[in-house]
């Protein structure tokens, strides 16, 4: 198995992956992006580099013998003006910007063709770490009932627009009601917002109602960005009175399933993958 450059944003998920290899056996070095990266980081092997500093990135990778890389965690959206980029981050830079002004999506693509021409595969992390993956399954005792059906069809057509049009992967729907979308804010601070919501619009702990959707962008590309549910994402959909969290099956990850499993049958939720097509 090819030794595996960790780039580490932000989040659990890097963290996750680096584990996973440390217990797994395999091989691996951290590119721990500054500013962003968890200081949990510092445990395993690895260097600091900024953003843009994409020529120590790709020396140091192949100093430590990685053949493959890994790109998981957050990274918010750089400000161009303010980076600092060594020599190979300023030849990629006109190119990132105008991959930037496509969307999100676009600029990761940029990126993983820079990686890919300097001579990496690409790793999703759910090539990493394949027990991350969420199937077509319900995670917990609880199951979507008829009464749901109609909130996650909806769900799933906002998602799909919004997908398609670069702007997110999430979404809260409430008895035919669109409560939130994600932009670049990300699933946590939507549903904060969700919070301040009129109480009648939304369910309670003894009457839940409505969803939460993560779906990825169908314009995106798979090795990197999957949707990722956790406890805290469990906690804070219970908190405005959801009664479940919709996910696409293969193409979404858990962290620590067990936990999530447990968080979700203590509030009441209900955890299920669909298929990608209804």
């Amino acid at each position: 198995m090819q030794k595996l450059g960790l780039i580490a944003g932000g989040g659990s998920l890097p963290i996750a992956l680096a584990e996973h290899c440390r217990d797994a056996g395999r091989a691996f070095f951290v590119i721990r992006l500054r500013g962003f990266a968890d200081a949990a980081m510092g445990a395993f092997p690895g260097a600091d580099a900024g953003v843009a500093e994409l020529g120590r990135v790709f020396e140091t990778l192949k100093r430590e013998g990685c053949k493959s890389i890994c790109m998981a965690g957050n990274v918010s959206r750089p400000d161009f003006a303010a980076l600092r980029p060594d020599l190979r981050g300023l030849r990629s830079l006109p190119g990132a910007v105008a991959a930037a002004r496509k969307g999100d999506d676009a600029l990761l693509r940029f990126l993983l063709g820079e990686f890919e021409h300097e001579g990496f595969t690409i790793e999703g992390a759910d090539a990493v770490f394949a027990e991350l993956r969420l199937g077509v399954e319900a995670l917990g005792v609880l199951r979507p009932s008829a009464e749901h059906r109609a909130d996650i069809t909806l769900a799933r057509h906002v998602i799909e627009a919004l997908g398609a049009l670069d702007i997110g992967q999430a979404a809260v729907v409430v008895s035919g009601v669109v409560l939130a979308v994600e932009a670049q804010e990300g699933t946590d601070a939507m549903l904060t917002r969700c919070l301040h919501l009129p109480p009648t619009l939304k369910g309670t702990p003894d009457a839940r109602q409505g969803v939460l959707i993560k779906w990825p962008k169908s314009i995106q590309d798979r090795r990197v960005d999957l949707p990722v549910i956790g406890v805290a994402t469990v906690e804070a959909a219970a908190a405005i009175g959801l009664a479940g969290i919709v996910v696409q099956a293969d193409a979404a990850l858990a962290l620590d399933k067990a936990a999530v499993r447990d968080a979700a049958d203590r509030l009441g939720l209900f955890i299920t993958g669909l298929p990608a097509s209804p």
